[in-house]
């Protein structure tokens, strides 16, 4: 699916919520629906049929207890545990992702899709804004469909049935995470943090193609070793990222934002020194990426 469909879908009508698309390349904006109620079948199928369709979609003014919040999360997928932290006491699937007013490094502050480190990263994750700064504090996401498709025929050829080492260990990232690992309890065991995983992925659900390597997690590619990798993932990690294939979204309190870790990327923007800002993030359960 191109552009010229996608703004086909982007025209669709939706019978139980309104759809406001933010750019041509993803995103969305959905109205019209409490998510602190419980949904009934088609209100959850338009709501999961536009997060396939825009990517990433974005609900506004909505009041959640961890309750509802995690009600909703059930809806659309399975809740998992984040391996790093511990979760809401009571709720281990609910990780609090809060940058206190002196601190400088944000969390997950590089363009990245969640937790490709894992054999299994999320299918999906949810971000719920709990207190946000009067300006500041953006998240940016691109579509990683549109950048593979733009890729030369060449190009596409030669990434095609490669794979490349994921880490979670890789400085980029672990630097952006280290306030809350303090957190962790030291019991908490050994996560695996290394994974093998195609350049390309196939989306399961909409059979697309799209580039799954980050500078985030990813080392290098499979065959090759970091350095000789680097001009081709530099490449990319440029190319993934330009402005045509980006929306950006500014948070409000009660905001709430659900994207598809599969075919995105995001970028939490870290300009709001010396401002409290606090979220509430939920992954669902994913597969491996093939």
């Amino acid at each position: 699916m191109g552009l010229y469909s996608r703004n086909m879908v982007m025209n669709m009508d939706y019978e139980h919520i309104q759809v406001d698309a933010l750019s041509a390349a993803l995103g969305a904006e959905i109205s019209g629906v409490d998510l602190g109620k419980p949904l009934g079948s088609n209100l959850v199928a338009e709501i999961r049929q536009a997060f396939l369709d825009h990517q990433v979609i974005f609900f506004r003014d909505q009041s959640l207890t961890p309750e509802q919040y995690l009600r909703f999360a059930g809806s659309m997928g399975e809740p998992s545990v984040y391996p790093f932290v511990e979760g809401l006491e009571g709720y281990p699937e609910i990780t609090e992702v809060i940058k206190e007013e002196d601190e400088r490094i944000n969390f997950g502050g590089i363009w990245h899709s969640d937790t490709t480190y894992l054999e299994c990263p999320p299918m999906a994750t949810m971000l719920y804004a709990r207190q946000v700064p009067p300006l500041g504090g953006d998240t940016l996401f691109a579509n990683m469909n549109l950048a593979y498709e733009s890729l030369s025929a060449g190009m596409q050829r030669l990434l095609d049935g490669l794979t490349a080492i994921n880490s979670a260990e890789k400085d980029e990232a672990a630097a952006t995470r280290a306030d809350l690992l303090r957190q962790r309890p030291r019991d908490a065991g050994v996560t695996v943090t290394l994974a093998e995983h195609p350049i390309v992925r196939t989306h399961p659900e909409t059979a697309r193609k799209a580039l799954y390597v980050n500078p985030g997690h990813t080392l290098h590619m499979v065959g090759m070793s970091e350095a000789e990798s680097a001009p081709i993932l530099d490449y990319l990690y440029g190319h993934q990222t330009r402005p045509e294939f980006i929306c950006r979204f500014r948070w409000r309190r009660d905001s709430l934002a659900f994207w598809d870790n599969r075919c995105t990327q995001h970028y939490p923007l870290n300009d709001y020194h010396g401002y409290r800002r606090a979220m509430q993030r939920i992954t669902l359960a994913g597969d491996r990426p093939r």
